[in-house]
């Protein structure tokens, strides 16, 4: 997934970016709304996660401005505001969800995924794909009871098209769902990675469209 964090604390945005990154998403970090506005014209992000107050504004009213101009992406709330009544007034903006500061940084992660599986259509972590059984909670992928190991880069790719049954997406839109702002990249490496998963998972898993893009085969 490619994430939009927007926090003006820098323990915490560096806290959180380690850890996201390390659970193999791309995520991009700005400190104001002004940064987080630029960011979310030039990017289609899977998913924000928005802080309330920030130096030039309040987070909420971000939210409703992008929700008034038709974006759907997925919101995450980081607050330390505790009250229901602010909850409620995060959750009529717009928000998909609300996590309160201190929070675990396990259960934020717990929490990105099962948004994602709701905007996907699938709010089951479990799911199959041929002859494969996928665990996208664990961000695990079996044949016949045996583990088939995906290195972070990988699986990020897969769990992209995964997100997108049918869909095809082009190199373009793959590099933009897999690298933050300041990745470097070669501009074969989207074909690298698919050729990669393709000897682990199996050639028919993922289809290539000539001269438009990629896309799992529907199970």
């Amino acid at each position: 997934m490619r994430i939009l964090l927007i926090e003006d604390d820098a323990t915490l945005g560096h806290a959180i970016t380690d850890h996201v990154t390390a659970s193999g998403h791309a995520i991009d970090w700005v400190t104001s709304l002004a940064d987080a506005d630029a960011g979310a014209r030039a990017v289609n992000y899977d998913l924000i996660l928005l802080d309330l107050m920030l130096p030039d504004g309040r987070g909420l009213d971000f939210l409703r401005t992008r929700r008034a101009a038709g974006d759907v992406t997925s919101v995450i709330i980081l607050t330390a505001r505790d009250r229901i009544s602010e909850r409620i007034e995060g959750l009529n903006a717009g928000a998909d969800d609300y996590l309160v500061k201190p929070f675990d940084l396990s259960e934020l992660s717990a929490r990105i995924a099962a948004v994602a599986r709701r905007y996907t259509g699938n709010p089951n972590p479990l799911m199959t794909l041929a002859d494969l059984e996928i665990d996208l909670a664990a961000r695990t992928v079996r044949r016949g009871g045996k583990a088939i190991d995906l290195t972070a880069r990988e699986w990020r790719l897969f769990e992209t098209l995964l997100q997108h049954p049918g869909a095809i997406l082009s190199k373009a839109q793959l590099e933009e769902h897999l690298y933050d702002f300041d990745a470097s990249f070669e501009s074969n490496t989207i074909e690298v990675h698919i050729s990669r998963l393709r000897k682990k998972l199996g050639r028919d898993i993922i289809e290539t469209v000539r001269g438009i893009g990629y896309r799992v085969r529907r199970s």
